[in-house]
């Protein structure tokens, strides 16, 4: 049984043309998967649907073949940090437990704990405005698992930052994913992310998935195993814009 599927749902507006449709998607428990496309693919809608922030328009949504995910259980990373800039660091990761009850001393190891595996134990006094790009964003990858969520939704999270920080990042998110067994839907459009850190990786192009590829076991970026999966990713990706190109008006 998949730990989430999605069931040839589809999306729309009143009024409007599908935002997605067709989308049959199922992830193993503790697996990372990548949704990877262009802009306005309709990655961020597929997200949403999954969350439970938007309801299909037709189809269905499993979790755990049917049952809902209860308050704790999904952790949300999203294109900004989005911390509260009158907290500080140890306050603005506790935030999902402080929103349900009053945190106690073991919800205060944990996120000491995180903020340690995550290269900020000396930070936890500071503001969000004392922080760089990149403690922010760790900041608020520790405050999505302070909760050990069973699943973990990224919207490009990264897109923001250096190069070196975001690999930095990749690694962080991918190692502590797999130790506590998390699952993780992770929306970018950036290939080489997508393959380093998904198990399988889906291309989205008008709002249809269009191809799933599975990547390299332990990804490196330096392999020729990782490079065939990237090319894997971008002809999938030019064969469908080639194909809704030549698609009559």
């Amino acid at each position: 049984m998949s730990f989430l599927a999605l069931r040839d749902v589809a999306f729309q507006y009143p009024g409007t043309p599908p935002v997605v449709q067709g989308i049959d998607l199922a992830l193993a428990a503790g697996e990372i998967h990548c949704l990877v496309g262009r802009s306005g693919c309709g990655k961020t809608t597929v997200l949403k649907l999954a969350a439970g922030l938007l309801a299909p328009s037709a189809g269905r949504i499993e979790v755990r073949g049917g049952a809902t995910l209860g308050p704790g259980e999904v952790g949300f990373v999203f294109q900004a940090p989005t911390l509260l800039e009158w907290l500080r660091v140890r306050d603005n990761v506790l935030l999902p437990v402080s929103l349900q009850r009053q945190p106690t001393p073991a919800d205060a190891h944990a996120t000491q704990a995180l903020l340690a595996r995550l290269g900020l134990a000396g930070l936890a006094e500071r503001y969000p405005r004392q922080l760089s790009g990149g403690q922010q964003s760790r900041v608020a990858l520790a405050r999505a698992l302070v909760t050990a969520p069973a699943l973990l939704l990224l919207d490009e999270p990264f897109a923001a930052l250096d190069a070196l920080t975001r690999e930095e990042l990749q690694c962080d998110l991918r190692e502590l994913a797999k130790a506590r067994g998390t699952t993780v839907l992770f929306v970018t459009h950036d290939v080489g992310e997508s393959v380093f850190l998904g198990d399988r990786v889906s291309v989205l192009a008008g709002g249809r998935l269009v191809r799933t590829i599975v990547s390299p076991p332990g990804a490196q970026r330096d392999t020729g195993a990782f490079g065939a999966a990237c090319a894997q990713v971008r002809g999938a990706l030019g064969q469908a814009v080639a194909a809704s190109e030549a698609a009559p008006a």
